[in-house]
């Protein structure tokens, strides 16, 4: 019996409750306009803004059934960022740092399933909640997976507030617009038993390192970081002839024939 027959024959089928993907997403958005809130205004002689850090603060996420199209969900999700600003009076002068925060909103429609079931657990939580008519709802989990974004242009610009269906004065203030570049995943998940192979128990064979070598012992076993001492060069980057950098690049060797460099 060889290897592959043994673990075979020692694994056995087991249940186990995880949350399974019904469906998921990803996307990569260009949002321009998003509007930084600060905390304190703009002055009136600030000419420059650049963003020093931008991060996920917060995700509130919606998750709604579509109407005549069982077992879709519409997810509405709205990103929370905190805002981290440098603003210049002048080019080469010392900048004054802001904070502030920006929102913006996102929809997509993925499919969860449907289930009129209720989960009740010895720790009090419930799954699912009883709608009219005695109908049970128990709408899929969102999760949303999101990086720091990338902070694509900041601007000052005049932002008008306070005109709405043409009622009430306009009241122009100056604020900060961002044109912000998101990568982010959805996925919508619920609870399900299923059934997996598993293998005997066992404990791991790496001893635990009590960390006794002394620095140099450890430094000693470090490689001598050759690289760093190494500056990158771009292959067939310039082979002395005028011809553009695109033929230079995609050109199998350089030949330079008739050029001002002969």
């Amino acid at each position: 019996m060889n290897d592959y027959e043994k673990r075979m024959n020692d694994c056995e089928a087991i249940p186990i409750k995880v949350n399974r993907v019904f469906d998921s997403c990803s996307d990569k958005d260009c949002i321009k306009g998003v509007q930084v809130v600060l905390t304190d205004p703009l002055p009136a002689s600030a000419t420059i803004v650049k963003t020093r850090c931008i991060t996920v603060s917060n995700i509130c996420m919606n998750v709604d059934p579509i109407p005549f199209n069982k077992g879709f969900y519409s997810v509405d999700i709205t990103f929370t960022f905190d805002v981290q600003l440098l603003v210049y009076e002048t080019a080469c002068g010392t900048p004054t740092e802001y904070t502030g925060t920006a929102s913006i909103s996102k929809n997509c429609v993925l499919f969860g399933s449907d289930t009129n079931s209720r989960t009740f657990s010895s720790d009090g939580t419930i799954t699912g909640s009883t709608g009219e008519c005695c109908n049970i709802i128990n709408p899929p989990t969102a999760l949303v997976q999101a990086v720091s974004p990338l902070v694509l242009e900041a601007k000052i610009a005049t932002i008008c507030t306070g005109c709405e269906c043409g009622v009430g004065e306009c009241v122009s203030t100056r604020g900060v617009l961002l044109t912000i570049g998101l990568f982010y995943v959805v996925e919508l998940t619920r609870p399900v038993t299923v059934m997996v192979p598993a293998y005997n128990y066992t404990i791991p064979q790496k001893e635990c390192c009590s960390g006794s070598d002394t620095p140099c012992e450890v430094f000693d076993r470090i490689k001598f970081p050759v690289e760093e001492f190494s500056p990158v060069k771009l292959e067939n980057s310039f082979c002395g002839c005028s011809m553009p950098i695109e033929t230079r690049l995609s050109a199998d060797s350089c030949s330079c024939q008739n050029s001002e460099y002969d």
